[in-house]
């Protein structure tokens, strides 16, 4: 097997592997709460637990997106990897909120397996592949986000959350192992810029292409985050059924991956044909008229073909994004570019969630659907305007 290929299965893996260890711990930190003996403000903790880590992988991001450029992306997963073994690991040892909050504030801070990995595979495919391997990529953590949650539900029923966490991190560092000794990183051109995020910053504001893909970023992973405060509640209100609103808001969720599994690499292949930024409109716009089309609907059943359908077209957004990434930017500027693209997606989903649950709360539920298919259908009109006429640089 060509060796981009190779790495592209491998790094495939090593990504659903660490996505299915996040989702398999991370949406069970408020009974883990529980489990640790913190019987007040639960509501608080669980908010501060989600958003510290979002806040702190927002800062580091472009640092280690640097250093990436001047050692290599290989390192930098491989670093994150186990990182993130020792943490799990260490999390399935608290005691208290506040050493759980510690943890996941270093989680922030010193992890990014799944961006250095996605550099990795942007940098070192064939040109004429990169839209298939990009769009390939984003199955494997939707794939993972699938799996994560049942696994680890299953776990802790057979053990306990502490051995959930230990098992994610010991998934995780099988995960790094594979990149340690298969994976080989090609066409590597050290950066001889400082290791600075102020200079990452100037030469980003200086890119005006990039610079869009920045705020397209950040303006669809906050109008996506904005919905999921509110989901679970909207199914309890279709579904009629609060004893069952977990299984179906599993269900409902896991629609929107299953249909990114089917339908992405299709994307990514008609991406590598007509253009990243033709795919990315398409995406946004189909993406938010979907957002508008789920308020019509006040049964469960239509609401989750709505929600399947509009996974198909809007799991072509990210890819496509990540795809304009790497076609406005330099491939000695990748690791920065996609370490500031990670900061624009995280500052997204810390965001997202506040405004939404605020608005929920002050006018309805139906209220976020309405915010999120608007801003979904001006992030689509933004990038027709703004990336049509840069075919040299934004065209795949």
């Amino acid at each position: 097997m060509v060796t981009w290929k190779r790495n592209l299965w491998l790094l495939w893996v090593g990504c659903f592997i660490t996505s299915a260890s996040f989702s398999m711990v991370i949406p069970f930190l408020p009974l883990f709460l529980l489990h640790i003996g913190v019987s007040q403000h639960i509501e608080l903790w669980s908010g501060l637990l989600f958003s510290s880590a979002f806040f702190a992988g927002a800062i580091s991001a472009p640092y280690w997106g640097a250093l990436g450029d001047k050692y290599g992306r290989k390192p930098m997963i491989i670093r994150a990897g186990f990182v993130l073994f020792v943490i799990y690991i260490l999390t399935s040892m608290v005691t208290n909120s506040y050493q759980l909050l510690v943890l996941r504030l270093l989680q922030g801070l010193l992890s990014g397996f799944i961006p250095g990995s996605i550099a990795l595979v942007g940098t070192n495919t064939p040109e004429k592949h990169v839209g298939y391997a990009l769009s390939l990529m984003s199955t494997s953590t939707a794939t993972g986000s699938i799996m994560g949650p049942l696994l680890g539900g299953i776990i802790s029923k057979i053990f306990d959350s502490r051995v959930a966490f230990a098992s994610a991190g010991v998934f995780v560092l099988l995960s790094t192992l594979l990149v340690l000794f298969w994976v080989n990183e090609e066409k590597f051109v050290p950066s001889k810029d400082r290791t600075s995020i102020i200079e990452s910053m100037r030469l980003a504001v200086n890119n005006k292409p990039f610079l869009t893909v920045l705020l397209l970023t950040l303006l669809t992973q906050f109008s996506v985050m904005t919905i999921e405060p509110v989901l679970p509640l909207y199914i309890v209100q279709i579904g009629g059924s609060a004893k069952d609103a977990s299984l179906l808001a599993g269900i409902v969720f896991s629609l929107v991956g299953i249909a990114s599994i089917l339908f992405a690499p299709r994307w990514g292949k008609l991406a590598d044909k007509i253009g990243f930024h033709k795919i990315l409109v398409i995406g946004l716009l189909v993406g938010g008229l979907g957002n508008l089309a789920q308020i019509l609907f006040h049964g469960i059943w239509g609401f989750s073909i709505v929600r399947f359908v509009y996974g198909a077209f809007f799991c072509a957004v990210f890819p496509a994004l990540n795809g304009l990434v790497v076609r406005s930017t330099p491939t000695d500027f990748r690791g920065r570019a996609f370490g500031l693209n990670q900061t624009a997606n995280q500052l997204g989903g810390m965001l997202g969630p506040l405004v939404g649950g605020a608005i929920s709360g002050i006018f309805s539920i139906h209220s976020v659907f309405w915010v999120t298919g608007i801003l979904l259908l001006c992030a689509g009109v933004l990038a027709n305007l703004s990336l049509k006429n840069k075919p040299s640089t934004l065209q795949g």
